[in-house]
């Protein structure tokens, strides 16, 4: 096991809550609701500022134990100047002990960004490259190119998926099997790489259906995930129209829903990736789209910290 501080490995090894929603719409339909609270998974060094939780805690847990086991000092990654995987690597690192560096998506921000002004305060360095090259960093030469400046780096892709990430995405299951007396009909979750959706399908029984969210514009995400899970894993389904405009795109129904849905249950949602799952689920639910009697979880997978970039760029006072 890494010499990681005790009080951080017991973290890592927490399970969320599993919380069951009271909604007379599941009442109406005939249905069961918990929500998995990934978004609670927040060290206590993080509690006001939640970066390295819900699932880009899962997808870096076992890549923070590689890279320690393989004496790496230093992690690098690649995102957008809102990215929560930003936010997540370097909170980690602060939390952990390694160096952090993030490749930025584009030119450096003209007005104040909280995601970025947090992942400086956690001491990451960031360096900004345009966007057409941007595009072209997971071919060998070009991603060669990037990394070589900054020395020996453990380097995780964009969104963090990979297999570690996958495996860590796979306790969810076993963490809801464990908290049901019984499995659920159907378990819900938002993707963006897909690789939180490809660690679910993995570990779940086969009769048990997966119903995807992609926060995305774009028919991509059935390529993204097939990938990652085996050819007999067959009970899944992506639902595209939920996205609002495609990544980062929101419409004020979208936000309205979420502060109502705030004020009825006490859970907050992002509008990037939960909100849109939450809103498309109960869309779903009204559309009668589930059989009565259906036990359903939907994972609410965290990233917070993308309300305060929401609100910086579109107004304060638009989410509750």
């Amino acid at each position: 096991m890494p010499d990681i501080p005790s009080y951080q490995l017991d973290a890592l090894n927490l399970f969320s809550p599993l919380e069951v929603l009271e909604h007379p719409k599941l009442t109406a339909a005939d249905l069961q609701l918990w929500v998995k609270r990934d978004d609670l998974l927040v060290l206590p060094k993080e509690t006001d500022y939640p970066a390295f939780c819900g699932n880009k805690w899962r997808k870096l847990k076992y890549n923070l134990y590689h890279a320690r086991a393989g004496g790496y000092e230093q992690l690098l990654t690649f995102g957008g100047a809102y990215s929560n995987h930003i936010a997540a690597v370097a909170a980690a690192g602060t939390l952990f002990g390694f160096s952090t560096i993030g490749i930025i998506r584009g030119e450096p921000a003209q007005k104040h960004n909280p995601t970025l002004a947090f992942a400086k305060k956690c001491g990451m360095k960031l360096h900004y490259v345009n966007r057409s090259i941007y595009r072209q960093k997971d071919e060998p030469d070009i991603q060669e190119q990037m990394t070589r400046p900054f020395g020996r780096c453990y380097i995780l892709p964009e969104g963090g998926t990979n297999a570690l990430a996958l495996q860590g995405c796979q306790e969810i299951i076993h963490e809801i099997e464990t908290q049901l007396s019984d499995s659920p009909t159907h378990i819900c979750v938002s993707a963006g790489t897909g690789g939180t959706a490809a660690g679910i399908i993995q570990a779940t029984h086969p009769a048990c259906q997966i119903l995807i969210f992609p926060a995305l514009k774009g028919s991509f995400m059935q390529q993204e995930i097939t990938p990652w899970v085996s050819e007999s894993k067959k009970s899944w389904k992506i639902i595209e129209e939920y996205h609002f405009g495609g990544y980062a795109k929101w419409k004020p129904p979208l936000i309205q829903w979420m502060n109502t849905f705030y004020d009825e249950t006490g859970i907050k949602l992002d509008p990037i990736y939960t909100g849109k799952l939450a809103f498309g689920l109960f869309s779903e639910i009204e559309k009668g789209s589930f059989s009565p009697g259906s036990r359903i979880v939907m994972i609410h997978t965290g990233g917070l910290q993308g309300r305060w970039g929401f609100m910086e760029r579109y107004g304060s006072e638009l989410l509750t």
